[in-house]
């Protein structure tokens, strides 16, 4: 895997990245990361360790140390100037150009696509070494192959026109061709190129909206290929035993957020108590926000079964930790003043006592439980959507959640 290091690596490329990743650990092969550096007039510094991070987080390790296509610049060198020597090519102000053939085709049999027949005559006399004696991608990408040893270049199908020019490079090296397979884009539900119009493109802005590693990597790896058509969660080790080249389509593949948000809490739901919770103060940790260890903890019990992301928990239970403004035309001062003495009176503190509390206030104002607990809901966590009313409050506390009752009816008042 080749990715420039021009930006942040794109979720397309991770997802290729990752089709090499299994494709290599379930055949007991070497996955290689090289970075594609032949452009430096584009070359971002920061972007190389975003890559290495992006991978790592997902649990994709390479193999050996990452390397970059200059590494080679002499090598090529030598090699553009053997061809020359050949007469397979010239120079031509400065720079090496190899020659192309003009008649008859150029083809390959494609790992995913088939079979692929270029005709020669479209290809023009390539570029091997510029004048500046830097190697172009399409020499040094096919030489570091060859040195390497790939047996199999995986890669998206906006290299295909690529392709030819390579295998003629490699030819004239006197090396094998690898085989090549050309995964189909990554598209969003509008039948255009996944871009920023569709939300998040990058490993760094997936793990801030709070998804798993192990639910991305589990979806990217089905942006494309499937094992059978029907299963959809499996573990890293399935993924690695069932990949195959065989069954990775050659259409576009649909980026589904809505998919892959059911996936992130499928796997956020299977998680142990300690393990989510460990999650959650990691994530938090990470975005830099401060609340306490164990109210994090306390409230991790609560959230679990109801957020498909870590990143909804400050929206969801960020009252537990930050004052709220209540919706005044949600509130209703019967209910808050009838609930303030009950709520005061409740002993002890806890979650059955407050539900006996609160049940006994709805017979007492002859009202059924969602008139009655939804003013309180709104005054306490400030929102019609919450945890578990009856934890909430006892989480948040005798004396706190007493003062937003007392809060709220001035606000009524108001």
């Amino acid at each position: 895997m080749a990715p420039s290091p021009t930006g942040l690596l794109h979720i397309g490329g991770v997802r290729t990245f990752l089709f090499n990743w299994l494709f290599a650990r379930g055949r007991g092969g070497e996955c290689l990361l090289r970075i594609e550096n032949t452009d430096t007039s584009r070359e971002v510094a920061e972007a190389v360790a975003q890559i290495e991070r992006s991978l790592r987080w997902l649990g994709i390790e390479w193999d050996g140390d990452t390397s970059f296509q200059l590494d080679v610049l002499e090598r090529a060198q030598e090699e553009a100037r053997r061809l020359v020597d050949d007469g397979a090519a010239y120079e031509d102000e400065g720079a090496i150009r190899i020659r192309m053939p003009e008649d008859g085709d150029t083809g390959w049999d494609d790992a995913i696509k088939g079979r692929i027949e270029v005709p020669n005559a479209e290809l023009e006399d390539l570029v091997l070494v510029r004048s500046d004696g830097r190697p172009t991608y399409n020499f040094a990408s096919p030489l570091e192959d060859w040195i390497d040893g790939i047996t199999h270049v995986i890669r998206g199908d906006d290299h295909v026109s690529n392709t030819p020019k390579q295998i003629r490079v490699l030819e004239a090296l006197g090396a094998e061709p690898p085989v090549y397979a050309h995964v189909p884009s990554v598209f969003g539900e509008d039948g255009r190129k996944l871009s920023k119009r569709h939300g998040a493109v990058s490993v760094d802005e997936f793990r801030e909206a709070g998804y798993v590693p192990e639910a991305l990597g589990n979806f990217l790896a089905l942006l494309g290929w499937a094992p059978d058509g029907e299963t959809t969660i499996m573990s890293t080790d399935e993924l690695v035993e069932r990949f195959s080249l065989e069954r990775v389509g050659s259409s576009p593949a649909t980026f589904d957020y809505a998919k892959l948000d059911w996936m992130n809490g499928v796997y956020l739901r299977a998680m142990g108590p300690d393990e989510y919770a460990d999650r959650l103060v990691a994530y938090l940790g990470e975005r830099g926000i401060d609340w306490p260890e164990a109210r994090v903890r306390a409230a991790a019990p609560l959230v679990q079964e109801k957020i498909g992301r870590l990143g909804e928990f400050p929206g969801f239970a960020g009252f537990l930790f930050q004052d709220v403004e209540p919706d005044p035309g949600l509130l209703d001062d019967r209910v808050l003043g009838a609930a303030l003495p009950a709520l005061a009176a409740t002993e002890p503190w806890s979650v059955v006592a407050i539900e006996a509390t609160l049940k006994g206030l709805c017979e007492e104002l002859g009202e059924k439980p969602r008139t009655v607990y939804l003013p309180i809901r709104v005054a306490v966590t400030g929102s019609r959507v919450s945890p578990g009313l009856y934890e909430s409050l006892e989480l948040l506390g005798r004396e706190e959640s007493l003062a937003r009752l007392e809060r709220a009816r001035v606000l009524v008042a108001a």
